[in-house]
């Protein structure tokens, strides 16, 4: 650290530089009045302590002018006068300290030495950890694959960047909707700002108010304290609220008008509070039928609704399975100190061959297994488990005439895909026609 002392009195100044000077990782430099100071202010201190009366200025008018030349610069105010309401002004307006010139002065410089130490590695460690959660969810890196339909899904994270539109990601479960929410706020201007996750699904309908708006003491029953809710901690930064469509219809009237007007109320409290925090949302359920059913606000769909990415299921993202088995076998190896295995062409064929249900998720945990069942240097297809057994290798096994093995298919990925009966024929390049006359035929098998 860079430290520069002001102070006119000699005696005190090399008192004070020798003090500094018992820190080996300062690098101390001493001026005897505010001019020469100023002049040397672009050179970048750390810290100044500075004598509160100087020749030529003022401890009040020096202490203005360094936070306007640099903000970040830390001063330690030293003063021979006990000035309580001096002090109190000094450390309103930024000061890290008020010393008085006083026989432990240096006991208390060590200790000020100590501390300011102490932040500056805290806040070191938090820019660190800021720029290796960024780079882990850069969405060139993060989110893998090569598929056309993630290829979409790229374009749409790139849309959403340098916009502060709400961000609706629908998908199955387990197709990775979090870290698309994750991506797009660490890649955004807001990547410093706080990302606050909540998943309304997981809440009890009796706390989902108090867990987003916050509430007073005294709120309600067991409010012990004043609790900040979710829309205040992410204040510049993004909010997640994820399974959105598992949130009670009654709560869905405040977070409209949250959103609208960007001011929330703390449960039991009257106080407008501000937010200024982006709203990426998230689910796996159709938000229309949820509409039609009565569950969810046409409204509060429309204010959500944003730019809508669709994130889909693994079984239609073709080699992307491979791609992503490379890397989770990969990252399992690093993580736990392993040698790195290789899959085996027939693993390959049996990895495409599943339909997993479980989606993104479920393909990491069967890698994971599979390295640690594996015995040798590569990964064979015994090593690899599913744990839903698949029904399109069992068609094969049963002797049935062609129509009936053609049935059997269509009603698998009519099942696979949510009865949508254009995207059934698109996958088995047939008409819709003719899925509709087989289902007619044959209404029971």
């Amino acid at each position: 650290m860079k430290v520069f002392v002001v102070e006119d009195d000699p005696w005190y100044s090399k008192l004070l530089t020798h003090t500094l000077q018992l820190n080996q990782n300062f690098e101390v430099t001493t001026f005897g009045d505010g001019k020469s100071l100023l002049e040397h202010l672009k050179e970048g201190p750390d810290l100044v302590t500075l004598d509160f009366r100087l020749p030529d200025y003022t401890g009040a008018e020096i202490f203005e002018k360094i936070k306007s030349f640099n903000s970040n610069i830390e001063v330690v105010i030293i003063s021979e006068q006990q000035d309580i309401d001096t002090a109190i002004n000094f450390l309103k307006k930024g000061a890290f300290d008020y010393l008085t010139k006083s026989e432990d002065i240096r006991d208390r410089l060590i200790h000020v030495i100590n501390q300011l130490q102490k932040n500056k590695d805290l806040v070191q460690k938090v820019e660190t950890l800021q720029q290796e959660v960024a780079t882990k969810y850069d969405f060139q890196s993060s989110i893998i694959g090569h598929s056309p339909e993630m290829k979409k899904v790229f374009r749409l994270i790139e849309k959403a960047l340098p916009t502060n539109l709400t961000v609706t990601i629908s998908g199955e479960t387990g197709t990775g909707k979090e870290v698309v929410a994750k991506t797009i706020h660490y890649s955004s201007a807001r990547a410093k700002e706080p990302f606050v996750p909540v998943n309304m699904g997981a809440i009890p309908k009796d706390l989902a108010e108090s867990e987003l708006f916050g509430h007073e003491k005294g709120a309600f029953t067991g409010a012990a304290e004043r609790r900040i809710g979710k829309f205040e901690q992410a204040k510049n930064g993004t909010l997640f609220l994820d399974e959105i469509g598992e949130m009670d219809i009654s709560l869905q009237a405040k977070l409209l008008r949250a959103l609208q007007e960007k001011e929330i109320t703390r449960l039991g409290g009257n106080e407008t509070i501000k937010v200024n925090s982006r709203v990426i949302v998230a689910t796996h359920r159709n938000l229309q039928e949820e509409i039609k059913k009565g569950n969810f606000r046409e409204d509060l769909y429309y204010r959500l609704f944003g730019l809508p990415i669709s994130l889909p299921p693994l079984r239609e993202r073709d080699k992307d399975v491979i791609i992503l088995a490379k890397h989770f076998a990969s990252s399992f190896a690093k993580e736990n100190q392993q040698p790195e295995k290789s899959l085996s062409k027939a693993a390959q064929q049996k990895l495409l061959s599943y339909s997993y249900p479980g989606n993104i998720r479920e393909l990491k945990s069967v890698i994971e297994l599979a390295m640690v069942l594996s015995d040798q240097d590569e990964i064979l297809p015994e090593d690899i488990t599913f744990a839903q057994k698949d029904v399109l290798p069992d068609v094969l096994s049963e002797e049935m005439t062609m129509k009936e093995y053609q049935l059997k298919i269509i009603k698998l990925y009519l099942k696979r895909h949510d009865d949508n009966i254009k995207v059934v024929a698109d996958k088995l390049d047939i008409g819709q026609s003719t899925i509709y006359r087989l289902l007619k035929e044959n209404p029971v098998l």
